[in-house]
């Protein structure tokens, strides 16, 4: 067994924490993985008004006894507004979440310090997903529990500082007093392994999760990310201050272009569009949306149930560490 900071702070199993992903994470999926040993995670934006979001967590609690973690992502969005991150806030320190993944602007620049000093009397452990030393170091003064180091390798929206999950981790662990945990690159028990060795506390992980068997989504995205290779994703929406990390297919090639012929903002939301990826997730048709998976992908060969996903995960990781320890002994 292993035992960390994380472990131990939310007395869970297994160091392994679900990222956020939208349309996909929802109370099932959220209490499968946690049930099975990690911590789920419940993605806020997946909710657009107070008494769904409420519903969401309750019915979360109702699936699972084991704690979970709520996504608040404060980025630019044409559906989610700054009215939204503040109701997601204040409904988590109300119904006392056991921690929140503040992903994109902090919450004391986007929603202020007072929304902070709710969430810690209540209870909340709060995290921040940073890509920069400069960002973790910020998080920790301010009054985050810890932080999510997120290297250019993960889905979703990685700092456009681009640096990778092998540098990132270590450089936030000197830096800062408060629990790390690795983002990006992390989908097997070897990947765990070298987390815990460059001095995490835990991983988090999205694109592996949606190649498992109670995840809500068509089987021909589960088989595509099995098919696809680490090699197979991209960088999209660098022009307009939106980084993200998708797989690569129609719609991705269709944004690039417009991003080489100088589309602005107008032309690419379209492309991008919540509704599109939903759309996407439903029918199974992996052209029709950017879906946002990191490189971790070419790690992914089989679509498992949670429980064995993290089960295996602990093995191998104990077998590679076990492995170090009996090097270091010769």
């Amino acid at each position: 067994m292993i035992k960390t900071k994380i472990t131990e702070m939310f007395d869970i199993k297994y160091p392994i924490i679900c990222g956020a992903m939208m349309w996909i994470c929802k109370p099932p999926l959220c209490a499968a993985i946690s049930n099975a040993g990690g911590m789920g995670n419940l993605t806020a934006a997946n909710f657009e008004t107070e008494d769904d979001f409420r519903a969401a967590i309750r019915q979360t609690r109702e699936l699972t006894d084991k704690p979970f973690m709520v996504n608040v992502t404060i980025l630019p969005s044409v559906r989610i507004t700054g009215d939204h991150h503040k109701m997601y806030l204040k409904v988590c320190a109300e119904e006392k979440v056991d921690g929140i993944e503040v992903s994109g602007a902090p919450l004391d620049k986007a929603c202020g310090m007072e929304y902070i000093d709710m969430l810690k009397a209540a209870g909340v452990k709060l995290f921040h997903k940073v890509g920069s030393v400069r960002h973790a170091v910020h998080a920790e003064k301010v009054g985050y529990d810890g932080i999510y180091a997120a290297g250019i390798e993960e889905g979703g929206h990685p700092l456009d500082d681009d640096v990778s999950t092998m540098v990132l981790t270590p450089r936030i662990k000197e830096a800062v007093s408060i629990p790390v945990v690795t983002v990006g690159g992390i989908a097997n028990g070897s990947t765990l392994a070298a987390a815990l060795m460059l001095g995490a506390d835990a991983v988090m992980m999205a694109s592996r999760f949606m190649a498992t068997k109670e995840c809500d989504i068509h089987n021909n995205i589960k088989q595509e990310l099995v098919n696809r290779q680490e090699q197979d994703t991209t960088l999209i929406c660098k022009s307009i201050h939106l980084q993200g990390r998708a797989l690569r297919n129609e719609t991705v090639e269709c944004i690039l272009e417009t991003e080489a012929k100088g589309g602005g903002l107008e032309e690419i939301i379209p492309l991008v569009s919540g509704e599109r990826v939903l759309k996407a997730w439903e029918t199974g048709d992996v052209n029709a949306a950017p879906m946002m998976v990191g490189q971790s992908i070419g790690l992914i060969h089989s679509i498992p149930t949670c429980a064995e996903l993290l089960e295996g995960m602990l093995q191998e990781a104990e077998v590679r560490v076990k492995a170090i320890n009996d090097v270091i002994k010769r």
